[in-house]
């Protein structure tokens, strides 16, 4: 479920990235147990994992903070506070919460929720991942859909 009226920036932006194909092919490149899994960085397709998380499309999307963070919910990652005052949200990452995210209302926009498929999410996060989050083995992100 996208949420078009608390997020209209973000959600149309994650539906023109599905509809592309954006997504195909990415990885989860952070997966935080009882936390959240966080993909949709461009980098993730090549080989070098050390730059994993720092892609995107080449652009930022406005803030639209308004949803809590509930299990399920979609949100847009971005870079923190120091460099980002604004909190505009990376063009292409999000993560899915997995665990208590509470501490991050008001914090980051969240544009949708999960509905169906959470069991996969809670799977993946039950993978076994470095020092720095990402995942041993990579978590492929085949194909994204939405009604």
């Amino acid at each position: 479920e996208l949420f078009e009226k608390d997020a209209p920036l973000h959600t149309a932006n994650f539906k023109k990235l599905v509809k592309s194909g954006f997504y195909e092919g990415l990885t989860f490149h952070r997966v935080i147990p009882s936390f959240m899994i966080q993909g949709g960085d461009p980098n993730s397709k090549d080989g070098d994992r050390s730059n994993d998380g720092q892609g995107g499309p080449g652009y930022t999307i406005p803030a639209e903070i308004k949803a809590k963070h509930e299990k399920g919910s979609i949100a847009g990652a971005r870079l923190g506070d120091a460099v980002n005052p604004k909190r505009e949200s990376s063009g292409s990452q999000f993560y899915i919460v997995t665990g208590d995210a509470s501490h991050l209302d008001g914090q980051y926009t969240v544009f949708g929720k999960v509905t169906k498929g959470f069991d996969i999410a809670q799977k993946i996060e039950k993978v076994k991942t470095d020092e720095r989050d990402n995942p041993l083995e990579k978590v492929v992100i085949e194909k994204v859909s939405f009604k």
